[in-house]
């Protein structure tokens, strides 16, 4: 059983000799540990401070991708090199690595293909109350979004199976955390969490600048997830809501026409009409996005099939600067 720990790195130099030293070397049911450092185009010593400190595998790019195209890229040349299971953490050591067996414990007994790190949030010190809130409430809605019963969705200290990672596919450029989650519940992909510790923060969060942005990005990115994996009800549900109002200007109109007999009040018809009409489009809508996700899902099996012939034969992929 091989375990690759993946790193996705921008400027990192100042905390990556922390988190490379806070990891493990060996895990019970685990047989090789290896590392993997993505540099997403650094600017500072990332590469050679992982050169120097010996990591088995750097994938480095010239100028900055992003955190969704790092991961992406870290799962690939997992995969590549024969990784049976996968672990994401940060660069800047927030995750204690001790907490690594505690992850990969569920895939090993065979409870879970995801496996996703809950962090203490309520008694994180450097998350403002504001900051709490939000992520309870943005974990609660990514629960109900995707079925699954993961307390802490932004967490990136997680744990994927071979298999698992052959299926996720990343389409937003912000972050992976919130759309794996969804696509593991649509996909009936086996996912859980356990409670993990957190370390001292070493520096403030890169991935947003505030935390509206935040939260503008992530309900982005919970959007279009529904939009892509439950079109039919997406577009249903607002279908519905739009043609029930217009419908309710209908009864409106009927009852105004009843108690006051004199002319007028043709508004409520108009604006019900153009409401209804605007519900059925959504309706016409979710009908032709649902069979477009059909194909969508055909390709995805097309996808996976290619991903496991293409990973038979693991190498070392080449580092590119």
């Amino acid at each position: 059983m091989k375990l690759i720990i993946q790193i996705p790195c921008f400027n990192e130099e100042e905390t990556l000799a922390a988190t490379i030293a806070d990891l493990p070397r060996a895990i019970d049911g685990i047989g090789k540990i290896e590392y993997l450092v993505v540099n997403d185009g650094s600017t500072d010593r990332t590469l050679e401070v992982a050169r120097e400190l010996g990591v088995d595998h750097i994938v480095s790019y010239p100028n900055n991708r992003g955190l969704a195209h790092a991961f992406s890229t870290g799962l690939d040349a997992c995969l590549k090199l024969g990784a049976d299971i996968i672990v994401n953490t940060d660069a800047d050591n927030q995750y204690c690595g001790a907490d690594i067996g505690k992850l990969v414990g569920p895939i090993l007994g065979g409870q879970a293909e995801i496996v996703i790190g809950e962090r203490p949030i309520d008694d994180i010190e450097h998350f403002s109350a504001q900051k709490k809130r939000f992520q309870r409430i943005g974990s609660r809605v990514v629960r109900i979004v995707s079925g699954t019963d993961i307390p802490d969705a932004p967490s990136g200290f997680r744990a994927y199976t071979r298999d698992a990672a052959m299926r996720i596919n990343v389409i937003n450029e912000y972050t992976y955390t919130l759309e794996t989650i969804i696509q593991a519940g649509m996909k009936k992909v086996p996912i859980m969490s356990v409670p993990i510790k957190t370390n001292p923060q070493t520096r403030q969060s890169r991935l947003f600048k505030n935390m509206w942005s935040y939260i503008f990005r992530s309900a982005n990115v919970i959007i279009r997830s529904m939009m892509m994996y439950r079109p039919f009800r997406f577009f249903i549900s607002i279908g519905v809501v739009i043609a029930v109002i217009g419908l309710a200007f209908v009864v409106r109109y009927i009852v105004i026409a009843i108690i006051d007999t004199s002319e007028g009040h043709i508004q409520s018809l108009v604006l019900s009409a153009m409401m209804i009409m605007v519900g059925m489009q959504f309706v016409v809508s979710g009908l032709q996005a649902d069979n477009i996700s059909a194909n969508r899902k055909i390709l995805e099996d097309i996808q996976y099939k290619i991903r496991k012939k293409y990973y038979d034969e693991p190498d070392k992929p080449e580092e590119n600067e």
